[in-house]
C-alpha cells in the first residue's frame, strides 16, 4: 500500500469524516432496504417453508396461500391411498376476526393443523407446548402481536369470530406479511374460527415416503384428484412470494430504495473522493514531474477508495446490527443473512473503486508543468 494514500487520506479529518459519513449512510440504506425486501420474502411464505409438507394439494387455481378455496376433505383419503405416501393432513389458513379486550376488532388468520402430526404446526415455541394445542379452544400467537391483540399471559380467554379461544402458548418471530396476526389452533378449532363446513378443508398437507420420487408423486396425485393442483412446497413457496412482493408491488418499491440508496452513495463518494484529490492535484503533478508512473498514481487514489470502503463498511455492518436487533420486535423483519452481509461489503469496494475512476481520469491528463505555475 502506497504511504501517500493513508497519508493524503488521513491528513484531513474533516474530509475523511465527511467520506465516511456518506459511505455509512448510503451503506445502511441499502441494508435496511434489502433486508425489508428479504424479511417481506421470507414472511411471505413462513408458514409454508416451516410447514414440513413436501407437497400442498389447493384448489384450482389458487394464487397464493391466503386466497384458499374450500374443497372436500374426503380428497384426503384418496391421497392417503395413493403409493408414495407417507402421511397427509388437513390445513386450514383463513382470515377470522378476534375481540380484543377493549371490544374492538382485530384481524387474524387462523391456522388449524393436527397437533398430533406437527405438520404445518407452529415453530420457535418459547411458552407452552405444541401439544398444548389438543385441548379444546387453545390457540397459540406470536409474541410480537401480544399487545395488538390485547394479549398479556397464558390462559387468557378472548373469542374468534364468537368462538372461546384460550390462549395456551406463544411463539417468537412469526410475522404475517399482511399483518394479519397468525393464530395457531387445531383443524377442528380452526374449522368452527373460520366458519369451514365440516367436511371441508383448504388445503391437504403431503409428506411422501422416504425413496420416493417426488415429481412422479405429484404426477400421480395431479391425475387422480379432480378440481385441484398438486403443488411441491417449493412451487406454492415460490408463487405466495411472486404474488406478494411483485404483483402488488411492495417489493419493487423496496428494490428502487435499495438502488436509490446506491446511487446516493455512489455520488457521495465519487464527489468527495474526487474533492481529495483535486485538493492534492499540485502534489499528483509534482509526482509526475519527478517521474511517476501513472500506476503508482492510480494505486495512491483506488487505496484511498479502499480503505475508505473497508472503514466505512464495518461502521455500517455494527450500525445494520443494532438495527436489525431492534427491528426483531416490531411488525416489520429486516434480515442481514451473511451472504448479503458479503456482497454489501464487495459492493462498498466496487462503489468507491468506481468513484475514484472519475479522480483517475483527472490526474490521468493532469499536465506535471502545474507545478510550475503560480
Amino acid at each position: 500500500m502506497p504511504p501517500l494514500a493513508r497519508r493524503n487520506l488521513f491528513h484531513d479529518k474533516v474530509r475523511l469524516t465527511v467520506t465516511l459519513t456518506g459511505i455509512v449512510f448510503s451503506l445502511v440504506l441499502i441494508v435496511v432496504e434489502m433486508g425489508l425486501f428479504v424479511g417481506f420474502t421470507v414472511t411471505t411464505s413462513s408458514i409454508i417453508d416451516k410447514s414440513n409438507a413436501d407437497l400442498w394439494i389447493v384448489s384450482r387455481h389458487t394464487p397464493y396461500i391466503e386466497q384458499g378455496a374450500p374443497f372436500s376433505e374426503r380428497k384426503l383419503y384418496q391421497v392417503l391411498a395413493t403409493p408414495g405416501v407417507a402421511s397427509a393432513e388437513k390445513y386450514i389458513v383463513r382470515f377470522a376476526t378476534w375481540k380484543a379486550p377493549d371490544g374492538s376488532d382485530r384481524g387474524v388468520q387462523a391456522v388449524g393443523f393436527n397437533p398430533y402430526s406437527k405438520i404445518g404446526g407452529p415453530w420457535n415455541v418459547v411458552a407452552g407446548e405444541v401439544d398444548d394445542l389438543q385441548k379444546p379452544d387453545a390457540v397459540m400467537v406470536d409474541e410480537i402481536y401480544k399487545q395488538k391483540l390485547g394479549v398479556t399471559r397464558i390462559g387468557e380467554v378472548f373469542e374468534i369470530n364468537g368462538r372461546r379461544a384460550r390462549v395456551v402458548g406463544f411463539t417468537h418471530g412469526i410475522r404475517a406479511f399482511t399483518t394479519t396476526p397468525y393464530v395457531f389452533t387445531s383443524f377442528k378449532n380452526a374449522q368452527g374460527y373460520a366458519r369451514i363446513d365440516q367436511d371441508q378443508t383448504l388445503f391437504i398437507l403431503v409428506r411422501a415416503a422416504p425413496g420416493t420420487d417426488l415429481k412422479q408423486l405429484q404426477n400421480d396425485l395431479g391425475a387422480r384428484l379432480r378440481n385441484v393442483d398438486v403443488l411441491t412446497k417449493s412451487q406454492f413457496s415460490n408463487m405466495t412470494r411472486v404474488y406478494w412482493m411483485f404483483t402488488t408491488g411492495a417489493g419493487i418499491a423496496v428494490l428502487i430504495a435499495a438502488l436509490l440508496g446506491l446511487v446516493v452513495g455512489v455520488v457521495v463518494v465519487a464527489q468527495t473522493i474526487y474533492a481529495t484529490t483535486m485538493d492534492h492535484i499540485r502534489e499528483f503533478g509534482t509526482l509526475k514531474a519527478m517521474g511517476a508512473a501513472n500506476s503508482y498514481v492510480y494505486r495512491v487514489i483506488i487505496t484511498q477508495a479502499g480503505i475508505s470502503a473497508v472503514v466505512g463498511y464495518v461502521v455500517a455492518i455494527i450500525l445494520s446490527l443494532f438495527i436489525v436487533r431492534a427491528s426483531e420486535s416490531g411488525g416489520a423483519a429486516i434480515l442481514l443473512p451473511w451472504q448479503m452481509a458479503v456482497g454489501i461489503f464487495f459492493l462498498a469496494i466496487l462503489m468507491c473503486t468506481g468513484a475514484a475512476v472519475v479522480s483517475i481520469n483527472k490526474v490521468t491528463h493532469l499536465d506535471p508543468a502545474i507545478v510550475f505555475k503560480g
